[in-house]
């Protein structure tokens, strides 16, 4: 204990909660035995393997022990499973076992069996879609639901405006007599073809909440439900009517894991559940637990939050600023009770501006930790604690922005979060790796002495006419062609422009037989494919090391025997066309997996330029585009590289763990390599001009983890760098 002072510390605030203090098994014997796999873990899809993972992603799906998964294949081996429809004694054996999984569902949520039923569903959004199908909506009932509701709840909602009933978000509030509702637009669809009637003691209100939210991790007060039922809270101005008969559901998927909802003290009447939330398996089955005609929380996992919360409301700057921004209740007297073990955040720099929650994913992943960023399918939380408007969120779409792309910061705001969330298996190690992972990538500290080798400048020409007029001498010192995307490229000393770029360049990409498209980030094989286009032959040439022959395909299209047709990749929709089974099977081999081969004949799209270098402005282009990621050349500077290499060297002397990489050009995959400025000069340029060819610069490119992968000898070595060097100064996206 001596030796860990930073833990004593956490122990002596947390140490009656953390860590099952009284049960058989404390956290640390629980993670040696039933999740080994965390030590060590091989993706054999990927070709690579992580040491020492950090799991942070318990609110998406929780991790499975392996005594569980032993005590099932057991009982699978052991035991003979019919169809429970059939009389035979294996049926009943089956019938039997799905009644005490009724009984302990029910039992879990302390639940009467004689006043609840437990329906088996394929998943939470399954047992969602049967209370909206088979509610009696009417044109005079309201469906109420708080603005923190998964889109699955928000799915409910077409189902009532369809049978011409009302739908109306709310926000929740503590009053000081009874519980506040506030009230949102009241939605209402057209009537033709509803049921119609009066309003009466027979028509059905529902009111949906979460039992905490996935997006904040806050906890709901399950005294809604009664409230609801009692008719006892305060909602100002217009609001539907309180007539009728009003039903609660409560969406449990998130909270059961915890705290899950007490229905003999809240009776609500529909709850949902997701079992591999619970427990990491099986997947594709949750449960609807609806009523006919509390269980304690679990503590180990709150104290780490709270400790989590605390340390990150605690980081400031070397200017005092605040580095993150916690989403949910920020009075930390507040925090324990009223918070699940779920932590959402951004972290700004010292000026204010927010980093992109993309580049922290990325950054985290390179340090072996794993969390979730985006607006985790609930919008109306992310719009709520995120304080976009509605005309923001508009203009967000207009601009591009769907789920899972890059688009994090528009008009200077994010469009969603960070998201830690910590499950019964998660060490205090955990918590304390990812509080070091972001003091150590995004907290300015006070610089540290530079050797005097660094502070040296290498002579440069002095230009009297200043940056804007370019008056320095550049040169165009190479020229690479990427054929397919992904794979290896070619050098030349010319080649042809053509209305998407280099001849050539990127018309080309793998897919799986699923429709993946197909990146070194999950292949890293493909960058052994080596590429060559003749265009004496008219030919792509392209060879492998697991292929004894060179692949031969023609530039024309004859080759080609699959119909055109259109797909849509990156927001973007291209016409392509497939090869036969040679082709195919070739490359198949040369990637170790079933995929085809597809050639691009590129539609008119869409780039955009970051005209005036401020986050979140663009103008759009209109260009032709192969299957590149975001315009039709990338460029680097020789000088920005030698810049990079420098910094390198620097950390290794400093005492760094990582071994010295020496980055050339090509690991950014450019198609132009320039020299003869200052680093990062391309930067500021708006446009050059290269013979008698003008280009028109869109932006800096979004780094990817493909530069930390070197290719030597038939293997692939991944580390933490260039890319982690890069994010301690390189914060925006830039050229290189």
């Amino acid at each position: 204990m001596a030796d860990d002072p930073e833990k004593e510390r956490f122990l002596m605030e947390f140490g009656q909660d953390y860590g099952y203090p009284n049960a058989p098994k404390n956290v640390d014997e629980i993670r040696a035995t039933e999740f080994k796999r965390l030590n060590g873990l091989v993706f054999p899809f990927a070709s690579f393997a992580i040491l020492n993972l950090v799991y942070l992603d318990h609110a998406g799906a929780t991790l499975y022990s392996e005594s569980q998964m032993e005590d099932v294949f057991k009982d699978l081996n052991s035991t003979l499973y019919g169809n429970p429809h059939s009389q035979s004694n294996c049926s009943l054996t089956t019938g039997d076992i799905v009644g005490e999984a009724r009984r302990q569902t029910l039992s879990f949520f302390n639940a009467s069996p004689g006043e609840y039923k437990c329906i088996f569903t394929s998943g939470a959004t399954a047992a969602l879609k049967l209370v909206g199908e088979t509610f009696p909506w009417s044109s005079q009932s309201t469906f109420m639901y708080t603005m923190e509701n998964h889109n699955s709840v928000l799915g409910i909602r077409e189902y009532a405006l369809k049978e011409g009933a009302a739908a109306i978000a709310v926000d929740i509030e503590d009053g000081k007599s009874a519980i506040q509702i506030i009230p949102h637009t009241l939605q209402r669809r057209g009537e033709v073809g509803c049921r119609k009637k009066e309003q009466t003691s027979d028509t059905y209100n529902l009111f949906a909440f979460p039992s905490e939210c996935n997006f904040s991790g806050l906890r709901f007060d399950l005294g809604l439900v009664n409230a609801i039922k009692e008719d006892s809270y305060e909602m100002p101005g217009p609001t539907p009517s309180h007539s009728g008969r009003w039903m609660v559901l409560i969406d449990a998927a998130k909270g059961s894991a915890t705290s899950p909802p007490d229905l003999s003290k809240y009776k609500a009447d529909f709850v949902v559940v997701s079992f591999y939330k619970l427990f990491g398996y099986p997947t594709g089955i949750g449960a609807l637990i609806a009523r006919n005609g509390k269980l304690p929380t679990a503590w180990h996992t709150m104290s780490l939050a709270l400790y989590v919360r605390k340390a990150l409301l605690n980081l400031r700057h070397v200017n005092g600023s605040r580095v993150c921004t916690l989403y949910g209740v920020n009075d930390l007297e507040l925090l324990c009770n009223e918070m699940g073990p779920t932590v959402s955040f951004n972290l700004q720099r010292p000026d204010g501006s927010w980093f992109g929650y993309r580049e922290v994913e990325k950054l985290a992943s390179l340090s072996n930790i794993q969390l979730r960023t985006g607006c985790f399918c609930n919008p109306g939380a992310c719009a709520k604690h995120l304080g976009l408007s509605h005309p923001e969120l508009l203009s967000n779409i207009e601009a591009g922005h769907v789920c899972w792309d890059d688009h994090d910061i528009l008009n200077g705001k994010p469009t969603g979060s960070v998201r830690v969330s910590f499950g019964y298996m998660s060490t205090f190690e955990d918590a304390r790796t990812l509080l070091k992972f972001i003091k150590s990538s995004f907290v300015a500290l006070p610089p540290q002495p530079m050797s005097l080798d660094l502070l040296r400048e290498k002579p440069f020409p002095a230009s009297t006419e200043g940056v804007e007029r370019v008056a320095t001498r550049y040169f165009l010192k190479s020229i690479t062609v990427y054929p397919i995307k992904s794979c290896a490229g070619f050098t030349v000393e010319s080649w042809p422009l053509c209305s998407t770029g280099l001849l050539h360049d990127r018309e080309w990409l793998l897919k799986s037989l699923s429709g993946e498209i197909l990146t070194q980030k999950k292949v890293p094989e493909m960058g052994f494919i080596t590429t060559l286009v003749d265009l004496k032959l008219g030919q792509l040439i392209v060879g492998s090391l697991r292929c004894k022959e060179k692949l031969q395909i023609e530039l024309t299209s004859d080759q080609c025997i699959d119909e055109r047709q259109v797909m849509e990749i990156y927001s973007q929709r291209y016409e392509v066309q497939g090869y036969g089974n040679e082709v195919d099977t070739w490359f198949s081999t040369a990637v170790g997996r079933p995929c085809t081969l597809v050639r691009s004949y590129a539609f008119q799209n869409h780039m955009c330029s970051n005209k005036n270098r401020s986050m979140g402005i663009c103008r759009d282009l209109e260009a032709q585009l192969n299957f590149v990621n975001e315009a039709q050349f990338l460029l680097i500077s020789e000088e920005s590289v030698a810049d990079l290499n420098n910094r390198l060297r620097s950390k290794l002397h400093k005492g760094s763990n990582e071994r010295h990489i020496e980055v050339d050009p090509s690991r950014f995959r450019p198609n132009l390599v320039v020299s003869g400025g200052k680093p990062y000069i391309e930067d500021g340029w708006r446009s050059l001009k290269i013979g008698q060819t003008n280009f028109t610069s869109v932006g800096g490119c979004n780094r990817c983890q493909m530069i930390n992968m070197t290719f030597t000898a038939g293997t692939v070595q991944r580390s933490n760098e260039p890319l982690a060097t890069l994010a301690s100064y390189r914060r925006l996206k830039v050229s290189i």
